[in-house]
């Protein structure tokens, strides 16, 4: 195997043998051979929708394929065999809709050849594992060398971040034709085999746009679902009780297990990238949502062992169970791992029985809050407070210091660096990286608070809204704002708001803790040269570099 699609990669280069996120080989090829089967599909779906047919449950199952392969999603071989099932009939529909759709225009249907017939045999799974090693990452780079299949896997894993969003938004009733044709068209891109690095970094400021549309799109589906955030103060000690846990990203997973759960005398709990859950409105009016239990996902095996109720994964985030507690974990939609428990159709039965039958806390623990709920409402509703304090002087710059959280040495440069923000400066974070920091007390600038949470990963659309109304405040682009963007990444998420970054030609982004694996040399120098793109030094020479411009 070689799979380089996170920043935990072995040695920096690549995982071969097993990959740190603990998948094996065998799901390795896969999830590679997922990826090949949907480029198929949507070569297909990209030809269809250009004579004006289109077939929903395509789109959808296209967005799906790509997220199932998104690091500590899915670790189930026999999960991805069904999966492969699916898509070998999803391709049989949509090559006929496309054919169909020419024959209606007068046309004759192109044959899009596949050198893999993956479609065949599907119920043969060391079949398809071995049809997967053909098409892995590997090939494509003996094919077409390091730099072009490098910038290949950018727009890849930028799609694949972006695909999480899109999912996460139409599971709450939100779809645009026009995304999921931009999907369709990037893969029918990457199923050419491009290689010239011109085109490929444009097609990866393309995907950076498909990324910005599918981030609003979603930001619609929370807040019109559930209302715009607000500032909360959070418990994030536990109080005596029966408990649930529930870890990932997905809003409308913890709705219908807080509906369940009514009247139950259980407390529910958020864990990671949930916590921002406690701030909307349509989720924190529900009394038995108890506030937030530990951090980021990195350290889920020794808060998960400790936690005496049942947990629920419903997205990305997921790593191996411990015996000790994997009785007592269940997984949702993409999610899976070989012999935990599945939920299907968000019947949370099996989650509520193992709660009651774990023991619970059996004692409060003394009360702790944090506050968190700074969307772009929430900001902007302080807004003309904030442009004063800054004509002012009173702050004198914003640091968004936020993105993936991780377990490789490295990012206590983070944590370190808010510290050091100087008192007259405001953070603004979003993600799993606020973990490192966000218990301190930062104080306040008069009445504004100095570290503004501003939610999921998924909100990273919110942050980009809080800088253009601030640019728009001062009559300025976003790249004279006194702002930096102290980012850290993990996996493909954050590569696909980078590229969103990069798309609205956002300026001297400081990336860290190490560089992405895929991204060679000669793309890193097109990439400092055209955006200013710096990868992170030490906190003293940063800071003062940032404070100087």
């Amino acid at each position: 195997m070689l799979c380089r699609q996170c920043e935990q990669t072995a040695k920096g280069t690549g995982c071969t043998t097993a990959g740190a996120c603990g998948k094996d080989a065998e799901t390795a090829a896969l999830q590679d051979l997922v990826v090949y089967a949907t480029k198929d599909i949507a070569r297909y779906a990209h030809r269809a929708h250009q004579l004006g047919v289109r077939d929903r449950d395509v789109d959808v199952f296209v967005i799906r394929a790509l997220f199932s392969t998104v690091t500590n999603v899915n670790f189930d071989p026999r999960w991805f065999g069904a999966f492969l099932q699916e898509a070998a009939a999803i391709k049989i529909k949509v090559q006929q809709l496309y054919e169909r759709a020419a024959q209606q225009a007068g046309q004759t249907a192109e044959t899009l050849a596949c050198p893999v017939a993956w479609w065949e045999g599907t119920d043969d799974l060391p079949g398809l594992i071995a049809k997967g090693r053909e098409v892995s990452i590997a090939k494509w780079i003996d094919r077409l060398g390091e730099t072009s299949a490098g910038l290949q896997e950018l727009i890849l894993y930028g799609l694949k971040g972006a695909a999480a969003y899109a999912d996460h938004a139409q599971i709450l009733g939100k779809d645009d034709e026009e995304l999921y044709a931009g999907f369709n068209e990037m893969l029918d891109f990457l199923a050419s085999g491009p290689g010239d690095i011109n085109d490929l970094l444009a097609k990866a400021l393309k995907t950076g746009e498909i990324n910005l549309k599918a981030m609003e799109l979603l930001d619609a589906a929370n807040t019109e679902t559930y209302g715009h955030p607000e500032p909360t103060s959070v418990r994030i000690t536990p109080i005596k009780g029966k408990c649930i846990l529930v870890s990932g990203h997905d809003l409308k997973d913890l709705e219908e297990l807080l509906k369940q759960t009514e009247g139950k005398d259980i407390n529910v709990y958020t864990h990671g990238e949930m916590l921002p859950c406690n701030a909307y409105p349509g989720l924190k009016k529900y009394p038995h949502l108890a506030g937030n239990y530990g951090g980021a996902w990195q350290n889920q095996r020794n808060e998960f062992e400790a936690f005496p109720g049942a947990i629920v994964m419903t997205t990305n985030c997921l790593i191996k169970p411990k015996d000790s507690y994997k009785d007592r974990v269940f997984t949702l939609g993409l999610v899976g791992w070989p012999d935990v428990k599945h939920i299907d159709d968000r019947n949370f039965a099996p989650v509520i029985e193992a709660a009651l039958a774990a023991p619970g806390f059996l004692t409060d623990v003394p009360e702790r809050r944090i506050t968190i709920g700074f969307g772009r409402n929430a900001v902007m509703n302080a807004a003309g407070t904030v442009v004063d304090l800054v004509k002012q002087g009173k702050i004198k710059h914003f640091y968004l210091i936020g993105g993936c959280d991780g377990a490789k040495p490295g990012r206590n440069y983070y944590t370190e660096f808010a510290e050091q923000v100087p008192k007259d400066c405001v953070i603004l974070t979003l993600a799993c990286g606020k973990y490192r920091f966000n218990r301190l007390d930062f104080g306040d600038i008069e009445g504004i608070p100095r570290l503004l949470d501003c939610g999921q990963c998924n909100d990273a659309y919110s942050a980009v809204q809080i800088a253009v109304a601030l640019a728009q405040a001062f009559d300025c682009g976003v790249n004279d704002l006194p702002l930096s963007l102290i980012l850290s990444w993990f996996e493909q998420k954050a590569v696909a708001i980078l590229l969103t970054l990069l798309h609205l030609d956002v300026k001297n982004i400081r990336l860290g803790p190490s560089l992405p694996a895929f991204v060679t040399p000669d793309v890193l120098n097109v990439l400092v040269e055209k955006f200013g793109i710096k990868p992170i030094g030490t906190v003293q020479e940063d800071l003062a570099a940032t404070l100087a411009g």
